[in-house]
């Protein structure tokens, strides 16, 4: 299997428990990341998707970042 599809596999099993380092090389393999004013955006493709810079990443960007990706792949 392929470094990155692990890599969303593992993201799709536990959103809750997600690194840093994990999110953003993520966003990496399928965009980039923007600095902003107060918080990075993640450009993926059109969408935009501002967020908070933490050890471990809140669920809710985890998801809004897979389903971005999904939206990609249809």
């Amino acid at each position: 299997m392929e470094k990155k599809n692990k890599l969303l596999a593992k993201l799709r099993r536990n959103p809750r428990n997600t690194s840093l380092k994990d999110f953003e090389s993520m966003i990496n393999k399928y965009g980039y990341i923007e600095e902003g004013a107060k918080h990075p955006k993640a450009i993926i493709g059109k969408c935009m998707m501002p967020y908070k810079r933490e050890s471990t990443i809140k669920s809710c960007y985890v998801t809004e970042l897979l389903d971005i990706i999904d939206s990609l792949s249809i």
